[in-house]
């Protein structure tokens, strides 16, 4: 009893011990152990079994080591053992039987090669019997193909099926070069490229002398001369992987690609103003890398989403298929005659592959990229009536690189029709189109969006007869110089001022109103009016030509002819003054409204009736000079009343030179028609040649007249304020009268007379102007 209690009394006293030790070794433990680690001391950790670390001990003692996944089957040779591929997994690796094989359990795979009972399926057509296999190794190491024989066999006396002829591929009497496996056939063999690769330059595919040469993937070297540590971290990180592929692992590969790329796009990459080159690069070479790696992939669809968002969608068909297929993920949908993918070049494996890589990165590469407009120009032209100046774009949906087996798809023999999830669109405002675009790179590694080859319909659905990467943008052109655009807004403000300040003034000021003031003063109201209805409502922000639109044109369309009718009345009363030298006293003021508002309203009326759509345009509410002849409605009117008025001022000028050449002439009345004479012939050369550039601006690429046009356009009230008003001594006298009154001074007049031969200046005030 005494040993007993002994013994038990070392194991109470060692059990506290243990817990102690562990409790040590706990706390001992390094906290920044990778993942796929488990902790070894308080300054190491060790990878976990199918994972290693760069450390030659295995040991990790730098929190900037990893730990990466071991892969087995190319670091082993015939793990699966015959009829099998080995398939690398995180941590470990599985085995799946080959094509036409499967294992006697059912199961999709196992685990080693022991579990391995891969026999011949059924449904090939052949009693499941030992399958004859011949694996011819390769420079690479690459996972053993091996050669099933099909041989043609007749029925034995015990019913089975027995081959008839030499098999050359496992007696060892072939030929067939190391890059190549056999394949045996009646009274011979062939000697086919493994897939994926493809028969050297000049070599063919099957006979004896057959030599292929491995899947070829891009360089990956990004703009070498950017100087940019992350796009070279970038190239070496997948570089390394392409070097390694192994194609039991293609899916992997694929992962770790796109991943690649979304780690490069999602940090800073210090290239400036290169992001074009390096967004052309990269999208050309995801296509001809995942172009080469899909030939390892099994018939199919396959479909891969990363955690950055990127999908990327792949179908593996016969090369002969003749179907409609579609290849989809749940960014982007495709549907295309199977035909096109392989084009007029067969494959060498015979199937052929489509994709859809789908990626909401590149976007920031190519946020600020232009759209090539030699396809549009000259439609949009016409649209708008004006040449679009710039374009800005806005991304409606990610970047979609689209690429078949054929790599000759400029141009298809069918269209090929996808659609793309889309950002929300209220509504388009005027001048927005949306457009389906695609990348068109240029020669100097940069590119542009472009349109030619295809179509939007209105239901979201792309039409497109050749493929690359593609987009669907949403573009709001833009047709007008900011700079004229602002020139024209300050000029008819100012001009605006000007006209109202000449129409109060032909109104207040008593001395000067007569028949020709009252001429000034409607000219001045025509052309106010013109100019705040051009202000305020001559762009058509909707983009389609509705009634207010046409009523605008119509306003526009009469204010203006009515100026141009005021100022051939000026020309009139030019007539009458000089020519028939105060023989009648000219129009009275009802016939001059009849003639100044009459005649415009007719023309109006009539332009109307005749042509109502002439009036109003998609980007401007004027008349459409696309509509043939209608333009002449205002510009014949004007031209006419140009050369009536030219021709008067031409016969005056002449008859005040008779006039003043005569012996006693009156003065007074030859100065009073001289001075109407030259501000009439002013006036005639300010409105004259503002609207005679407007009607030559035909081209309006013509940046120069366009400028000139404008100026002299905003200037017209400026300058009948200078001429009408403020040349016109009693006009300065009347301000000045206006301003002491406002001031509260006293207004005063000093005026000067002549006495017979001498020259005697007396000076009066005139209370009647003084106010007094």
């Amino acid at each position: 009893m005494r040993g007993v209690s002994c013994h038990l009394l070392l194991v109470l006293c060692f059990v506290p011990n243990l817990s102690g030790v562990g409790t040590q070794k706990a706390s001992g433990c390094a906290r920044w152990c990778p993942p796929n680690s488990e902790c070894e001391s308080n300054r190491s950790c060790k990878c976990k079994p199918g994972f290693n670390s760069s450390s030659p001990d295995g040991l990790i003692t730098n929190p900037a080591q990893s730990c990466e996944d071991i892969n087995e089957c190319i670091q082993t040779d015939n793990l699966c053992g015959p009829y099998a591929m080995c398939m690398n997994s995180e941590g470990s690796y599985y085995c799946v039987c080959n094509l036409g094989y499967k294992l006697l359990s059912g199961a999709e795979s196992f685990t080693n090669k022991s579990e391995n009972t891969c026999q011949a399926s059924v449904d090939t057509g052949m009693i499941p019997v030992p399958s004859s296999i011949h694996t011819v190794p390769t420079a690479r190491k690459l996972p053993e193909q091996p050669t099933t024989v099909h041989p043609r066999t007749q029925l034995g006396d015990s019913g089975e099926r027995t081959p008839k002829d030499v098999n050359e591929c496992t007696s060892g009497q072939n030929q067939c070069h190391q890059s190549t496996h056999c394949i045996n056939k009646m009274g011979g063999y062939s000697c086919i490229c493994r897939r994926g690769w493809k028969p050297a330059p000049g070599s063919p595919n099957g006979p004896v002398n057959t030599v292929c040469e491995e899947p070829h993937f891009p360089t990956w070297t990004l703009l070498p001369t950017a100087h940019s540590q992350a796009l070279l971290s970038f190239s070496v990180e997948v570089q390394n992987l392409l070097r390694d592929f192994n194609p039991a692992t293609v899916n992997y590969t694929i992962q770790k690609l796109i991943e690649a790329v979304d780690k490069l796009l999602e940090m800073p990459m210090d290239i400036g103003t290169q992001t074009q080159q390096v967004a052309t690069q990269l999208l050309s070479n995801l296509e001809q890398s995942l172009r080469t790696l899909a030939q390892f992939l099994p018939k199919g669809p396959f479909t891969y989403k990363s955690p950055s968002n990127t999908e990327l969608a792949l179908m593996v068909k016969e090369q002969d298929n003749k179907d409609v297929t579609t290849v989809h993920h749940s960014q982007a949908w495709m549907q295309l005659d199977w035909a096109v993918t392989a084009g007029a070049k067969s494959s060498e494996n015979g199937y052929s592959v489509a994709g859809i890589l789908s990626s909401p990165n590149i976007q920031k590469l190519l946020a600020n990229t232009s759209l090539n407009l030699e396809q549009k120009r000259d439609t949009l032209e016409d649209l708008y009536g004006s040449p679009v100046q710039s374009v800005t774009l806005t991304f409606l949906s990610n970047i979609n690189a689209i690429f078949l087996t054929n790599t000759d798809t400029e141009k298809l023999a069918s269209d090929v029709t996808f659609k793309f999830n889309l950002t929300s669109v209220k509504s388009l405002k005027a001048r927005e189109e949306l457009m389906c675009a695609y990348w068109k790179s240029h020669d100097n590694g940069s590119g542009s969006w472009a349109t030619d080859g295809c179509s939007m319909n209105d239901t979201g659905f792309c039409h497109c007869n050749h493929l690359t990467s593609f987009a669907v943008l949403m573009a709001q052109y833009h047709v007008q110089d900011p700079r004229l655009e602002l020139i024209t807004k300050v000029g008819l403000l100012l001009s605006l001022v000007c006209l109202l300040l000449c129409i109060l003034t032909f109104l207040l000021v008593k001395p000067i109103q007569s028949s020709r003031t009252m001429v000034h003063l409607h000219l001045c109201i025509c052309l106010f009016l013109g100019s705040v209805i051009f202000l305020v409502g001559v762009e058509n922000e909707g983009g389609e030509v509705g009634l207010r639109c046409r009523l605008v044109a119509m306003l526009l369309h009469f204010c203006f002819l009515a100026a141009f009718c005021w100022m051939a009345l000026e020309g009139v009363e030019l007539y009458f003054l000089v020519v028939r030298v105060f023989q009648g006293q000219g129009l009275s003021t009802w016939h001059r409204c009849l003639v100044g508002y009459g005649v415009p309203l007719l023309i109006v009326a009539i332009s109307a009736a005749a042509r109502m759509d002439g009036y109003g345009h998609a980007t401007y509410c004027w008349l459409d000079f696309r509509k043939q002849g209608f333009l002449w409605s205002f510009s014949g009117p004007v031209a006419f009343i140009i050369f009536c008025n030219a021709a008067i001022f031409v016969i005056t000028v002449w008859k005040l030179t008779k006039k003043f050449s005569e012996i006693n002439p009156n003065m007074k009345k030859l100065r009073k028609a001289r001075v109407l004479t030259i501000t009439a012939i002013a006036q005639l050369l300010v409105l004259g040649c503002t609207w005679g550039f407007g009607l030559f601006l035909f081209n309006p690429h013509s940046t120069w007249l366009s400028y000139i046009f404008t100026l002299l356009n905003c200037l017209q009230g400026l300058f009948l304020y200078v001429t009408l008003c403020l040349l016109n001594k009693k006009v300065r006298e009347e301000y000045w009268k206006w301003a002491c009154m406002v001031t509260g001074n006293k207004y005063t007049e000093f005026t000067s007379s002549t006495t017979g031969t001498g020259t005697s200046q007396t000076r009066t005030l005139r209370p009647s102007e003084s106010g007094m």
